[in-house]
């Protein structure tokens, strides 16, 4: 099949899981049957939020959602069902390396739940070890063969974390290695993970300041006859107005197409909703209204 995807997506994140449990939840080890009911509770006021956007006007066919099976399988269920685009991890949470989630099994659990998207989310840097590399690519590359030769859709999370090394070139400031040297390291990473053999459809990329490296990101993602490959934005979890100025250089660039973004919108919501000072419609209507002015910002910096 042919790498890529032609559409534009928003997509509403919040696959979250062991950072879910344990900073949200404060959740220490497994939870309890209670705790688990209150989690899936959780997830599923994020999707009320979603639907109550859509309602409010988010467009049906690009407005998705990314959800996870641990606590959102009814969830993702019930998106599939109504025809909203699903995206799913296949990832084990909060691993230094990628892993499958389920092992061996990870396709049959694709193929129960059959998602639009298969999502993984990767930290690689350059300066990490031969090793880890190896091991993340024969995994990835072995993911992205079966997804392909089974007719399904590549969603590719890239996080760029500082080495040591790299931090201390900016004397220790994420803020400078962010603006000024992440961008030349994601091209770096980018570059090594194509090499591997591994194809995203679609990659999930870390907010970038200016609008020349996006455009440095999306013509390598796209190079090599991979025109039909796409990119956007994921949040961070960062306040609105980073978002919005990430979204802001993104959205103008040809070969990005959209957002994931997931703290940023619902985290005050389930927060309020989780500590009872925000009454449940409250919170739904918090997301919507959240979701929907992203998608606006996104809309109106295409120009």
């Amino acid at each position: 099949m042919d790498a890529g995807y032609d559409g534009t997506l928003f997509i509403l994140a919040f696959d979250h899981r062991g950072s879910f449990r344990q900073k949200m939840f404060r959740i220490a080890g497994d939870p309890t049957a209670d705790e688990q009911a209150r989690l899936e509770d959780a997830k599923r006021l994020v999707w009320d939020g979603f639907k109550a956007a859509l309602e409010a006007g988010a467009p049906a066919g690009e407005a998705g959602i990314l959800v996870d099976e641990e606590m959102g399988a009814v969830v993702a269920r019930e998106a599939k069902d109504l025809g909203v685009p699903l995206a799913m991890p296949v990832e084990k949470s909060g691993q230094p390396g990628f892993d499958f989630e389920y092992g061996e099994d990870f396709a049959a659990h694709i193929e129960e739940f059959d998602p639009t998207f298969t999502k993984v989310l990767v930290r690689w840097n350059p300066d990490d070890p031969t090793e880890l590399k190896e091991d993340q690519s024969k995994k990835l590359k072995r993911l992205g063969d079966w997804l392909h030769d089974n007719g399904r859709k590549f969603l590719f999370e890239l996080l760029v974390p500082a080495s040591d090394r790299q931090l201390a070139l900016v004397g220790g400031s994420t803020d400078a290695y962010d603006s000024h040297l992440r961008p030349t390291f994601m091209l770096e990473t980018i570059a090594e993970i194509l090499e591997e053999g591994v194809e995203p459809d679609i990659w999930k990329i870390e907010g970038i300041d200016t609008v020349a490296d996006c455009e440095l990101i999306a013509r390598l993602t796209r190079a090599g006859g991979r025109q039909g490959v796409r990119s956007v934005v994921l949040g961070r979890g960062a306040d609105d107005a980073k978002v919005d100025h990430w979204l802001s250089m993104g959205a103008p660039v040809d070969g990005y197409a959209g957002f994931a973004i997931g703290r940023s919108i619902w985290w005050a919501g389930v927060e309020g909703w989780k500590d009872k000072t925000m009454e449940r419609d409250a919170a739904v209507a918090s997301i919507s209204d959240n979701f929907n002015r992203f998608i606006e910002v996104y809309r109106s910096a295409i120009g």
